[in-house]
């Protein structure tokens, strides 16, 4: 969750993993895992793996993250816990906990992401421990696949994986460990790692960054001014690609809000993982920022001639009175195509909604946050 600190206590320390029946909402089962908390942060958001190959026959399996370095595979039929993964290191953390804080809570804060094995049912989990090593894991039974590899600097904030193309990315934020903010690559096959920075700027979308079918990683930043004429990227989205000869990472689009200076000013941070979709013909993206406004982009040229033109932005969504902590979008966007071919984009927002904007479709009155969905 983040650390939001308007959790209740019981959800804050129950840590209770729950499976439903969403016609019904039955509770099929619940278990209590073992992790420590760290600065109000615990379990990251479970992954779902259908049909595994096991020693016991094919299982669905839900994997769930501990901030506390530990990867936990929970039968998702029964509920029972099959495995349980903790990451040693040689790595030694700062004494006193130096650096760590609720923003920078130390140990894992990516979520991991789930690659296809050799073979059906075999499946591969992708870590990035606290150490930043990389780390593999079988999914059938918990164990290391391979020895973990070099990363990212110890002590930071990654944000969750992407892998595409037997490519791992993720990118980092807040500057924790004292680590420069950057976007960062694993490829598999060569055992290279790429690095971009955005001087400047954080990039913490929850769901880290989205890839487009050419391999061009996109995400906002935020925390630092735009100044692209001095490579500097801040309140922005930035379109990075993998070279494929050097395997280096390197900058090849961007786009900067007509306001960006006003925003950073604000502190209004373009952090909101986007999304990437088919919509005849054409590739597109959605993305957005605590200012609470959904841009339009075309991956070809995500701002246009000159870096400033989406293809539309919607008007203020919420945020009416341009708060930087507790209102706006944040978050990741979410992308569908219905069965008569409507394609939809959806955005959670913080917050009552703006004076000004009108649903066609309203449930109720707004006032802690929503959904809002459009055509």
């Amino acid at each position: 969750d983040g650390g939001d600190p308007q959790r209740t206590a019981w959800q804050r320390d129950e840590r209770v993993i729950r499976t439903a029946n969403v016609k019904n909402m039955k509770l099929l089962w619940k278990i209590k895992l073992d992790n420590q908390p760290r600065e109000m942060h615990n379990l990251l958001p479970a992954l779902v793996v259908g049909r595994v190959s096991t020693t016991g026959g094919p299982k669905q399996i839900v994997i769930v993250t501990g901030v506390s370095d530990n990867i936990y595979a929970i039968h998702a039929d029964k509920g029972e816990l099959l495995w349980k993964h903790h990451f040693e290191t040689s790595w030694t953390p700062p004494p006193g906990g130096r650096g760590v804080y609720v923003l920078c809570p130390g140990g894992i804060t990516a979520t991991p992401v789930i690659g296809l094995g050799d073979a059906p049912g075999k499946y591969t989990l992708y870590a990035a421990a606290w150490d930043g090593t990389l780390r593999r894991l079988n999914v059938a039974d918990g164990k290391e696949v391979a020895p973990p590899a070099k990363f990212m600097p110890p002590n930071g904030k990654p944000y969750a994986l992407n892998l595409v193309n037997n490519v791992v990315y993720t990118h980092t934020a807040q500057g924790c460990g004292g680590n420069p903010n950057m976007v960062y690559t694993y490829d598999l096959a060569t055992n290279k790692v790429g690095s971009w920075g955005p001087p400047g700027g954080g990039m913490w979308g929850r769901t880290g960054p989205a890839i487009s079918s050419t391999g061009v990683l996109y995400t906002g930043t935020g925390d630092g001014p735009w100044d692209p004429e001095n490579r500097i990227y801040g309140n922005g989205i930035i379109g990075v690609k993998q070279n494929p000869q050097t395997k280096a990472v390197e900058l090849v689009d961007y786009y900067g809000p007509t306001n960006a200076e006003w925003l950073w000013k604000r502190d209004l941070d373009m952090q909101v993982t986007p999304a990437i979709f088919n919509y005849k013909g054409k590739e597109l993206m959605v993305d957005a920022g605590k200012e609470c406004v959904v841009y339009l982009m075309d991956t070809e040229s995500i701002g246009g001639d000159d870096h400033r033109t989406p293809l539309h932005r919607t008007p203020l969504i919420c945020n009416e009175e341009v708060n930087f902590a507790s209102a706006g979008i944040w978050g990741s966007m979410a992308t569908w195509e219905d069965s008569k071919g409507t394609r939809w984009a959806l955005t959670p927002f913080w917050g009552p909604k703006h004076s000004k904007f009108k649903a066609p479709i309203e449930y109720g009155p707004i006032k802690y946050g929503a959904i809002a969905a459009f055509k």
